[in-house]
């Protein structure tokens, strides 16, 4: 047996003489052992402390507070990769997408059998609109755990960004057989449940003038989304131009990629009568970016398209580009701005510009039924008019619209304007359309 001595001092003997004192090895173990637990302890509270701490200053929006506060752990355990997972999700939140997606790389490739890890890699993609790159992180998060029900409610909400409808729901089912209390399954079935392929619209304009017969126009049209890629719309219109009848019928495709945006292509064709265009053609292109979710500006999706009309007696080709702001609490603000180029028979080429500017804003939900708005401004000049084909005049427009949900799968619209002209003509527009999804 292995002893250690320890010289005390006895304290009460006048002679101060000193005895050892022998303890078995066992002892001093035991000794030491509750020292570490005391020790780690006390290092567990200061641990909750300062993720408590960052917490509480990350819920706040506080976002420099909680990076100083998880720095300063960084600086004590620099290869802790659970905290710098913890300095990663901050920069996420705050907004700082490339410096949090450059730590993620990081820790994945250091730890790379952490599903929270590759979640939240997912989460950064999604927010990039890289969403093929965020199923392979959802997906790779899955295979590690694939018991985990919030992982796989991730997984869900990737695949039905991209428009996989099938594999979302069959994901979001088995998230709620391994956890039947997940609040957030429950939602994302809800959610996929009233995701439909079809839209089938129909709806009516009017244009009343002070100075001429009216003109009306009723339609039909059909979108279809095929797959996260391909999406198809027809249409068909039939107008009374100050009492003439004409029909058209319009047909597009479009194609959309992560990276790239989207692409619309399409034409019209029918019987113009000599009062609509015989034919046109367009293409648009379509892109967005995600900038943060915390600030002012939260995203912006702008759009450029070009289009031809070709009237019996003129041909007008317009060039458009419209951009989409993205604002806090579900306001958007857009600005849309049109040059057209008109040329007539026997007359020269003309460009004239106009603009519009809309402001959309949501007023009231009921659950599923939800009211929307909007109002709008625009003016501008214009050569091709509604007598007799050619009329110059330049006009100041004001109005607004709104839609209302009425259930998951319709809704309906409508809208109001009034149009002053120079040499004292008004045109008051009211329409509306009701739309079913299946």
């Amino acid at each position: 047996m292995v002893w250690v001595q320890l010289i005390l001092a006895d304290g009460v003997s006048s002679s101060s003489r000193r005895r050892p004192l022998r303890l078995g090895l066992w002892t001093v173990g035991l000794a030491l052992v509750l020292g570490m637990l005391v020790s780690g302890a006390r290092g567990q509270d200061s641990n909750t402390d300062w993720q408590a701490d960052a917490r509480k200053a990350a819920e706040a929006h506080d976002w420099d507070g909680a990076l100083r506060i998880i720095d300063g752990q960084i600086a004590r355990y620099p290869k802790d990769m659970d905290i710098r997972a913890w300095h990663a999700r901050v920069l996420l939140w705050a907004g700082r997408l490339q410096e949090a997606e450059k730590e993620f790389d990081e820790i994945v490739k250091a730890v790379p059998d952490d599903p929270d890890n590759w979640m939240s890699l997912g989460n950064l993609y999604v927010q990039e609109g890289r969403k093929e790159e965020a199923l392979r992180a959802m997906s790779r998060a899955v295979e590690l755990d694939p018991k985990r029900a919030d992982l796989r409610v991730a997984r869900a909400r990737v695949l039905s960004a991209i428009g996989e409808m099938q594999e979302a729901r069959f994901e979001s089912q088995q998230a709620r057989q391994l956890d039947p209390t997940s609040a957030e399954a429950q939602a994302e079935l809800a959610s996929l449940s009233a995701w439909t392929k079809n839209e089938l619209r129909f709806g009516a304009d009017n244009d009343l003038f002070n100075f001429t017969v009216g003109n009306h126009d009723e339609w039909v049209s059909l979108v279809s989304r095929w797959s996260s890629h391909w999406t198809t719309s027809v249409a068909s219109d039939f107008y009374q131009i100050a009492g003439t009848p004409a029909e058209k019928f319009a047909g597009s495709a479009t194609g959309s990629l992560p990276h790239w945006g989207a692409l619309t292509i399409g034409g019209t064709a029918g019987h113009d009568n000599t009062v609509i265009p015989k034919s046109e053609a367009f293409f648009e292109g379509d892109h967005g970016w995600r900038l943060s979710e915390d600030c002012f500006l939260r995203g912006v999706e702008l759009t450029y398209g070009q289009h031809w009309y070709w009237y019996a007696t003129a041909r007008v080709f317009a060039v458009n580009e419209n951009t989409l702001v993205y604002l806090p609490r579900e306001w958007t603000w857009s600005l849309a701005l049109t040059g057209s180029r008109s040329h007539f028979s026997g007359t020269g080429v003309d460009w004239k510009p106009s603009g519009l500017s809309k402001m959309g804003f949501p007023i009231k939900n009921w659950g599923l039924r939800r009211l929307t708005g909007n109002v709008f401004f625009a003016v501008g000049t214009e050569d091709f008019g509604q007598l007799n084909q050619i009329e110059s005049f330049s006009s100041q427009t004001y109005g607004g619209g709104f839609r209302f949900q009425l259930t998951a799968r319709q809704d309906v619209t409508a809208y109001g304007g009034f149009q002053q002209r120079t040499q004292d003509h008004t045109d008051t527009s009211v329409g509306w359309s009701y739309g079913i999804h299946f």
